[in-house]
């Protein structure tokens, strides 16, 4: 019998706006984290100590480096010489002119080749990242489409941020231009969205939009130096009234040390997905000083070992629970979900190593189920190595290559670089994770105020890509409609 011992209720039945303005006060956020020195640049997904130990590693042949750089290599988009092809307009959702697969495709070719410079130091592959930034700064005026618009400014906003992050110090690269592009183009929409969620009842839209979001406005603001844009991303992080907070996304913590994710009752497809959003997030604040990883309890870790198990076929627990859904003073509705969604072991995504080699390594935490995984994922590779279909560009990848490491030295038990996150708490090396029962950090947690607001069209529900993805895999998703944020009821399993 697995207790749950945690509850709460997730979203009241109405809420009010959060993040309006400019500048919310984030508690415990980057002025107290990161303290006022300027932040750490290259400061995304990769420091330059990260950079640093790849290269290293890769020259001197350590595994498990060299797979992970060989799946890289392999990989069509990281040649140098690709071609771009910027568009004025870019649109995604149904009913639209769709053509946002050339952005996904440019600029995870931007990101390849920028990873594979700072590998071997060929100045091509710098130069053809330069390229297609700057083809598509010069002349990106909007992203449109349906509601999908706001996953397309999420996804590729944030991912657009860590391929201008790795070569923000070439001499040819137009970074006021790009950072300008990147804050009125997308950071602009993903705050809205957390604000108004498309004129949605807060609880309309999955977790995957809310984190999609997250990731952007975040990235945006490091890139930008714009310390409320970071500010915000935490704070939404911590507090926010959509699915995509991490006590939202994470509704139960059960005594098994496991913690449902809350799309586990829609389909696997997408609880990887946000899995692997929410990671990019706290890899992404940890470099600047925030440890989102350990906050709550670490909560995030209980929840990617709840995943984890889950895809790999064990069984968890799971509270039913039912979520509300519909447009701020028009239709509503809502739906019930009774069970985790049926999986298939075989399907992967490049998410784990990032988590694992976190908590293992830098924390020295056990996460057998996260360990596990990301051995069976091993090597990671990138976008193109997942499917054709947008799905399997969510990810910029490379993990093996990316966030392998050493274990941090410990004492008493703790890792020494817990306590103090930041640039320098990464050490290099190859290796994997130990495997035991979870072991949680200790922080406060928030209670989270509510959001909604207003804007045209509600998603159906932004799904096709992932079924397409799921499908090429031999997978069948679940694609069911909007389902909205539930009230949680107290469950013995």
């Amino acid at each position: 019998m697995t207790r749950q011992i945690s509850r709460r209720t997730m979203l009241k039945a109405s809420g009010v706006a959060v993040g309006a303005a400019a500048g919310i006060a984030a508690a415990g956020g980057p002025a107290s984290a990161a303290g006022s020195a300027s932040l750490v640049h290259p400061g995304l997904l990769h420091t330059r100590t990260d950079l640093d130990r790849m290269a290293a590693k890769v020259k001197a042949g350590a595994a498990p480096y060299t797979a992970g750089f060989a799946r890289l290599t392999a990989n069509r988009h990281a040649q140098s010489g690709w071609q771009p092809r910027p568009q004025a307009v870019v649109y995604r959702g149904s009913g639209t002119p769709e053509n946002y697969s050339l952005l996904y495709n440019d600029i995870h070719a931007a990101y390849q080749n920028a990873l594979r410079y700072h590998v071997t130091g060929e100045s091509a592959h710098a130069d053809t990242a330069v390229a297609i930034l700057n083809a598509w700064s010069s002349t990106l005026t909007a992203v449109s489409g349906s509601a999908d618009r706001f996953l397309a400014a999420g996804l590729y906003g944030y991912q657009f941020a860590n391929a201008a992050e790795l070569v923000r110090d070439h001499g040819d690269f137009e970074l006021a231009r790009f950072q300008e592009m990147l804050g009125k183009r997308f950071g602009a929409m993903s705050d809205d969205f957390l604000v108004r969620h498309n004129n949605a009842v807060v609880s309309n839209y999955w977790t995957n939009w809310d984190l999609a979001n997250m990731a952007c406005v975040l990235a945006t603001g490091i890139l930008c130096d714009d310390r409320a844009q970071i500010a915000r991303a935490v704070d939404y992080f911590k507090n926010g009234a959509g699915l995509g907070a991490v006590r939202n996304a994470i509704p139960a913590v059960y005594d098994d040390g496991l913690a449902e994710w809350l799309e586990a009752g829609r389909d696997q497809g997408h609880a990887l997905l946000g899995v692997g959003l929410m990671g990019t997030v706290c890899e992404m604040a940890w470099n600047q000083g925030i440890d989102l990883y350990g906050y709550d309890d670490s909560r995030f870790l209980k929840g990617a070992q709840y995943v984890a198990k889950w895809s790999m076929g064990g069984a968890v627990p799971f509270t039913a629970s039912t979520r509300r859904k519909g447009a701020v003073g028009g239709w509503s509705g809502s739906e019930t979900v009774s069970a985790a969604a049926a999986v298939d072991p075989a399907m992967t995504r490049p998410i784990w190593a990032m988590i694992a080699n976190h908590y293992t390594r830098r924390r020295g935490l056990p996460a057998t189920y996260v360990t596990r995984i990301a051995a069976r994922a091993a090597p990671e590779g990138g976008g193109g190595d997942y499917g054709p279909n947008s799905g399997g560009y969510d990810q910029l990848g490379f993990g093996t290559l990316a966030f392998t490491r050493d274990r941090a030295s410990t004492a008493g038990g703790v890792t020494a670089t817990s306590a103090a996150p930041g640039p320098t708490a990464s050490a290099s090396a190859a290796g994997s994770a130990s495997a035991s029962a979870p072991t949680s950090a200790s922080a406060s947690a928030s209670s989270a105020p509510s959001a909604q607001g207003e804007r045209g069209d509600l998603a159906a529900t932004g799904s096709g890509d992932v079924v397409a993805w799921t499908a090429a895999t031999g997978i069948t998703a679940l694609a069911g409609g909007l389902l909205l944020l539930r009230r949680r009821t107290r469950a013995r399993q």
